[in-house]
C-alpha cells in the first residue's frame, strides 16, 4: 500500500509539473474534449447520389431522405454528417461556375428596429410582436431536468430524460428559427430595400436582459434576413446603430437619452411624436 500510494504521489507530482509548464508556455489547461457531433467529407466517390441513396467515402451508400432535388448543373463538392437530437443530417455542398450580381438599391425602402418590447419595428409603423421561444418552454424544460436530478447516472431512463431534453431544445430552436424565416419573407414582401442597424450583439447578450437577448436570436435574423434578401432580390445594408433611438426623424435634433420605459418619442423642437422604435427605425431609413 505504501509503494502505491508513493507511485500515485510521484504520478501527481509529474502531472502537476506538466500542466505548470504547459501554463507558463502559454498553452493553458488541457480541455477534454466531448464526442463529436459533425464530421465532413471532402472528397466523395465517383457517384455521390443515387435517387435517395448517398455514398460517403469508407462507409458506402447510406439511405437518406432528399429534402429537395438537386438543381441541374450542380456538383455535389462536400457532405457534412450532423448528429441532432432527431437523428443524423447530411449537409450537401454544392457548386456551379457561374457570377450571381448583388441586387441594386430600388423599389420601396424599409428600415427596421430590432428590440425585446417589439421584436421588430418597421419605418412604416408596423409592429412585429416578440415571441419568447426559451421563456415559454423554460417550464418543461426544468420539469425534465428536476426527474433527471433523481435518476441514476448513465442509467436507462436517464439516457431517455437526456434524448427528451435534447429533442425539447431542437424543438425550441426550430421554432426561433422559422419565426426568422417567415419574418424575412414577411420584409421581403413589401420592400426592394432594407436597412437594418450594425449592432454590437456581443455586448448585448452580456447585459441585464442576456436571457431574452439571446432568446430572441437578433444575430441570426439578421444572418437569414441578408440570405433571403439576396436570394429575393431585396438590398441589404446594415446602418451606423449610435444614437438612432435619440434622434428625431422629422428634424434630426439630439432628443437625449431615454429611459427603458419610455415607449414614446417626442420632440421638444419640432413636436413630432409616434413610437420610439418606430421613430428609431425611420432614422435607419434616412441612414440608409
Amino acid at each position: 500500500r505504501r509503494v502505491l500510494f508513493r507511485s500515485l504521489q510521484q504520478a501527481l507530482r509529474n502531472l502537476e509539473a506538466a500542466f505548470v509548464a504547459m501554463w507558463e508556455r502559454g498553452h493553458g489547461f488541457p480541455r477534454f474534449k466531448k464526442w463529436m457531433r459533425s464530421f465532413v467529407f471532402p472528397q466523395l466517390n465517383r457517384v455521390p447520389i443515387k435517387g435517395d441513396l448517398l455514398n460517403l467515402p469508407k462507409i458506402g451508400w447510406v439511405k437518406m431522405y432528399l429534402s429537395r432535388p438537386i438543381p441541374e448543373g450542380f456538383e455535389l463538392k462536400q457532405v457534412r454528417v450532423v448528429k441532432r437530437a432527431s437523428g443524423f443530417y447530411a449537409m450537401l455542398t454544392l457548386q456551379l461556375d457561374v457570377e450571381v450580381p448583388q441586387p441594386m438599391p430600388s423599389g420601396h425602402p424599409v428600415g427596421i428596429d430590432l428590440g425585446l418590447e417589439h421584436f421588430l419595428a418597421t419605418s412604416d409603423g408596423e409592429l412585429i410582436a416578440r415571441p419568447r421561444f426559451f421563456v415559454d418552454g423554460q417550464r418543461k424544460l426544468k420539469s425534465l431536468q428536476r426527474q433527471l436530478k433523481h435518476k441514476k447516472k448513465g442509467s436507462r431512463a436517464a439516457r431517455k430524460l437526456y434524448q427528451r431534453i435534447a429533442k425539447h431544445h431542437e424543438y425550441i430552436s426550430n421554432s426561433r428559427k422559422d419565426f426568422h424565416f417567415k419574418t424575412a419573407h414577411r420584409l421581403c414582401d413589401n420592400a426592394g430595400m432594407i436597412f437594418a442597424e450594425d449592432l454590437n450583439l456581443k455586448a448585448m447578450s452580456a447585459g441585464m436582459l442576456s436571457k431574452h437577448t439571446l432568446d430572441a436570436g437578433f444575430g441570426q435574423f439578421l444572418n437569414i434576413l441578408s440570405h433571403i434578401c439576396f436570394k429575393r432580390g431585396v438590398h441589404f445594408a446594415k446602418v451606423e446603430a449610435n444614437d438612432t433611438s435619440q434622434t428625431c426623424p422629422q428634424c434630426q435634433a439630439h432628443t437625449g437619452k431615454k429611459a427603458l420605459s419610455e415607449r414614446v418619442h417626442k420632440c421638444p423642437d419640432c413636436g413630432y411624436e409616434t413610437n420610439r422604435d418606430i421613430a428609431a427605425a425611420q432614422v435607419v431609413i434616412q441612414r440608409g
